[in-house]
């Protein structure tokens, strides 16, 4: 009776022991999960690398708010030293709805960054932003009045380019943005080495109109598909205006007078001259107006007679409204640096 007595007492420690661990167990198990819940919320909220949310959670005793926090700070602190780093690559990010449309440039410092899901998502929010800039009004949209505009994500544009110069390790700025409006007509447009929907190196926006005012929709959808050509087109070429009406004043004057005196050096006689001088301005006019330059799809036609072939096809007198061309870095001295230094910073970035 007493062996048996003992080894039911032993029993019971034995069992209170181990429900002692197992509750220990099931408490660690439960904080383990709850950190890593923690790791995940934080990374999808900030898309900052792994060591970085960890670190960040561990100073913060495993709150998220204030991990957020510190990993903003940290990002909006390596952000302001990138600033003054070189910046020529990036991409180009359009955004249409219905009868509106908005172009932007962004750029980063090397084409490594373009390719992340980050700076790929925020060029199309700081696009879609720009499209829902103003309600009425085409033109061009200074970016300080666009950083100050809203994303669909409830940040500012100016936050968004931030946070993710931060995630990337890199100087991001937004450059340009353009916005066109064709309450009448349709817009198209085209983009050239495109990486994801709505972004590319290259892009343009084109509106078309009816004079007759009488587009259908039948009619308006062929006039799109037409559009998203002249688009094209107009990547490729690099229109200066769209007639001769609309060249710059002061580019034509500097062709005027580049092209006088070339003509002067050939001794030939003012009356000869003069002629040569018409002669490469009219060549000048054919290179640089959208509406004189061949089209690139049937270089037998202008683009004028191509928009009037399609117009008559369709029972409508159609005209181009309005066009803008982006292209990325253009303007921009882009630095030379070697593939491997590029390969070296790439995974400095991923580190």
């Amino acid at each position: 009776m007493q062996v048996s007595t003992r080894v039911q007492r032993l029993l019971g420690q034995f069992q209170q022991t181990s429900l002692c661990q197992y509750q220990l167990q099931l408490r660690a198990f439960a904080a383990a999960s709850g950190q890593l819940e923690a790791i995940r919320t934080l990374r999808e909220s900030t898309s900052a690398p792994i060591t970085d949310v960890k670190k960040a959670l561990v100073e913060a005793s495993w709150n998220v708010e204030e991990a957020y926090k510190a990993l903003r700070k940290k990002g909006i602190a390596a952000a302001s030293k990138k600033a003054s780093r070189h910046a020529a690559e990036g991409l180009i990010g359009i955004a249409l709805d219905g009868n509106a449309a908005a172009i932007v440039e962004v750029n980063s410092e090397t084409d490594f960054a373009t390719k992340t899901e980050q700076f790929q998502s925020m060029v199309q929010s700081v696009a879609a932003a720009a499209l829902a800039s103003e309600e009425a009004g085409s033109g061009r949209i200074e970016s300080n009045a666009l950083a100050s505009c809203s994303t669909a994500q409830g940040s500012s544009v100016a936050d968004a380019i931030t946070d993710c110069a931060g995630t990337v390790r890199e100087n991001i700025q937004l450059r340009r943005a353009h916005r066109l409006v064709c309450p009448s007509g349709v817009i198209a447009s085209y983009l050239h080495a495109s990486s994801a929907p709505g972004l590319g190196k290259m892009g343009a926006l084109v509106a078309l109109t009816d004079r007759k005012g009488a587009l259908n929709a039948e009619s308006a959808s062929k006039v799109q598909e037409l559009g998203s050509s002249i688009a094209m087109h107009i990547v490729a070429t690099r229109p200066l205006s769209l007639d001769k009406k609309s060249v710059p004043a002061e580019a034509l004057e500097a062709e005027r007078k580049l092209f006088t005196e070339q003509a002067e050096r050939s001794g030939k006689p003012a009356n000869i001259i003069e002629r040569m001088v018409a002669g490469r301005l009219h060549k000048f006019y054919e290179d640089n107006c959208l509406l004189e330059q061949r089209f690139v799809k049937d270089d037998s036609k202008k683009v004028s007679e191509v928009l009037k072939e399609a117009g008559k096809a369709v029972g409508a007198d159609l005209e181009i409204q309005e066009f803008v061309r982006l292209q990325c870095g253009e303007g921009l001295d882009k630095e030379q640096s070697s593939f491997a230094d590029d390969v070296a910073q790439a995974l400095q970035q991923t580190g």
